[in-house]
C-alpha cells in the first residue's frame, strides 16, 4: 500500500465514534478482527481497558490503533496492541504521527512498557528495520501467532475445494457419507463446545480458559460477525469451532473436538463449513489462525518437523492456504526495571 499524498495537517483524534472505527478497521488493508471496537469491547470484560486512536487528514482517517492497557503492581501498567497499528509500514507521515500520540498515551497511562504485534507480512528482521527507528526493540514474548495460513475464498466453492490436498476433499466428502452434519450453535450450545474445549486441552495438554471467555467473544460480534459451528453424528456432538469476521477476512480463532468417532473426520467438516459460511457473508480470504514461524522459510513451508504446534500445522496446511509470517512482537520500553522483572518472569512461564 503506497501512502496517498497528504493535503493538511494531520490530526489525532481521540476515542473516535464506534461507527467510524470499524468502518476504517474494515476497509483497511492492514485491518484485523482484534482492532476492531468489537474486540476492544470483549477484551474490556475481561480486565483490558480499549483505547483508540485516529489519524486524518483533513475529515479522511488514514491510520489508527487500538491499544489495550492493563493494570499492573505499584500504579503501573502494561500496553499492548494486538495485530496493529491499522496502517501499512510506509505510511510514513501517519505513522509518525500516530506512534507519537500512541507514545504519549502510554507514558500519561503510567504505562511500564508497550507491546505491539503488527499485521505486516514481512520477517522480523524487516520488523526491526521499520520499528527500531521509532523507539521499538525485539519483544519479550509473543502473545499472536507469528505465521498463519490463508486460503483464498475468491474463486467459487468446487475450485476452493479443488485446491486442496486431495485427502482433505475426500475426507470432507467422507465425512458427509459417514453422517456427520454442522449447524450453527447458539448462546445454549456454549456448555458443549467448553465440554469439548476441555477434552481437547487435556488431550493436547494446553490451557483452555473458562466457558464465559469463549461465549464473551462470540456474543462481542454477534449478530453475523460471529458463528459457533458444531459437528455432530446422529444428535451427538463431535467437534466446534469460533468463526469471525472483520471486513473481507474470517478468523478462525477456537476449536475443540472429542476423542468418539474421529474415524468421521468431523474436524475437515467443520472448517469446510466455516469457509462455506465465510464466503457467505462476503469474505474474500480465510485466516487459519496459526502455524509454527519456523513452518514458514522464504515464502514456502517446511513439513518436516514434529512436536508443538506442527501436528495442528500439517492438519491446516491440506486446506489449500498460503503461508504468511508476521514480525512478531515489539516492545518500547518506559520502565527498565519493571520491564527488566517481566521478561525475567516470561523466562521462567516458557521453561515450565
Amino acid at each position: 500500500m503506497t501512502e496517498p499524498p497528504l493535503r493538511r495537517a494531520l490530526t489525532v483524534v481521540e476515542e473516535p465514534d464506534v461507527a467510524t472505527w470499524e468502518s476504517f478497521v474494515a476497509s483497511h488493508p492492514y485491518g484485523s478482527l482484534l482492532q476492531s471496537a468489537a474486540w476492544g469491547t470483549f477484551k474490556a470484560r475481561w480486565g483490558w481497558q480499549p483505547r483508540r486512536l485516529l489519524v486524518c487528514d483533513g475529515e479522511r482517517p488514514v491510520a489508527g490503533v487500538q491499544v489495550l492497557f492493563r493494570p499492573l503492581p505499584l500504579g503501573k501498567a502494561l500496553a499492548y496492541v494486538p495485530r496493529g497499528p491499522v496502517a501499512a509500514p510506509d505510511q510514513h507521515e501517519a505513522l509518525a504521527c500516530l506512534w507519537a500520540a500512541l507514545h504519549q498515551l502510554a507514558r500519561h497511562k503510567g504505562t511500564a512498557f508497550l507491546t505491539v504485534e503488527p499485521n505486516w507480512p514481512m520477517s522480523p528482521e524487516e520488523g526491526v528495520r521499520v520499528l527500531g527507528p521509532v523507539g521499538f526493540r525485539p519483544g519479550a514474548r509473543h502473545v499472536q501467532p507469528r505465521a498463519t495460513l490463508v486460503v483464498d475464498l475468491r474463486p467459487p466453492l468446487d475450485e476452493i475445494l479443488a485446491r486442496m490436498k486431495q485427502k482433505w476433499r475426500y475426507n470432507i466428502r467422507l465425512s458427509a457419507r459417514k453422517g456427520v452434519e454442522v449447524r450453527v450453535g447458539g448462546e445454549a450450545d456454549f456448555h458443549l463446545f467448553y465440554t469439548l474445549m476441555v477434552e481437547t486441552g487435556q488431550r493436547d495438554q494446553f490451557a483452555v480458559r473458562p466457558l464465559n471467555y469463549y461465549r464473551d467473544a462470540w456474543q462481542a460480534f454477534q449478530p453475523d460477525r460471529s458463528a459457533l459451528l458444531i459437528a455432530e453424528y446422529q444428535g451427538i456432538p463431535l467437534a466446534g469451532l469460533l468463526v469471525f469476521r472483520c471486513g473481507p477476512v474470517a478468523y478462525y480463532l477456537y476449536g475443540a473436538s472429542s476423542n468418539r468417532e474421529r474415524q468421521r473426520m468431523p474436524n475437515h467438516a467443520l472448517q469446510w463449513a466455516a469457509m462455506q459460511w465465510a464466503k457467505g457473508h462476503g469474505c474474500e480470504r480465510y485466516d487459519l489462525w496459526g502455524i509454527p514461524a519456523e513452518a514458514v522459510q522464504g515464502g514456502s513451508v517446511n513439513p518436516q518437523r514434529t512436536g508443538g504446534l506442527w501436528g495442528v500445522y500439517r492438519f491446516k496446511r491440506g486446506f489449500g492456504g498460503h503461508p504468511v509470517r508476521y514480525p512478531g512482537a515489539f516492545d518500547a520500553v518506559y520502565n527498565p526495571l519493571v520491564y527488566t522483572a517481566y521478561r525475567f518472569l516470561s523466562l521462567l512461564r516458557a521453561r515450565e
